[in-house]
């Protein structure tokens, strides 16, 4: 499933700062499918990820728990 048809609402991550590493997400997308969009904040018109909501949530986790290293 791609996300180019369907007109999404997109969100900056809370955690963003001003620092320009941003990301931004479509939470009312997710919610409907089950699919969660993701795209880089300083280039809207660029590529998206689309990710099951279950790995997302998985990577989530993972990151709060220190799992992955700078």
């Amino acid at each position: 499933m791609t996300t180019d048809s369907l007109p999404l609402t997109w969100i900056k991550s809370s955690y963003s700062g001003n620092g320009g590493s941003c990301i931004e997400w479509a939470p009312a997308h997710a919610a409907a499918t089950g699919i969660v969009p993701l795209r880089d904040s300083k280039a809207p018109q660029g590529p998206s990820l689309a990710v099951p909501a279950a790995a997302f949530a998985s990577f989530v986790a993972g990151v709060k728990a220190g799992e992955f290293r700078a």
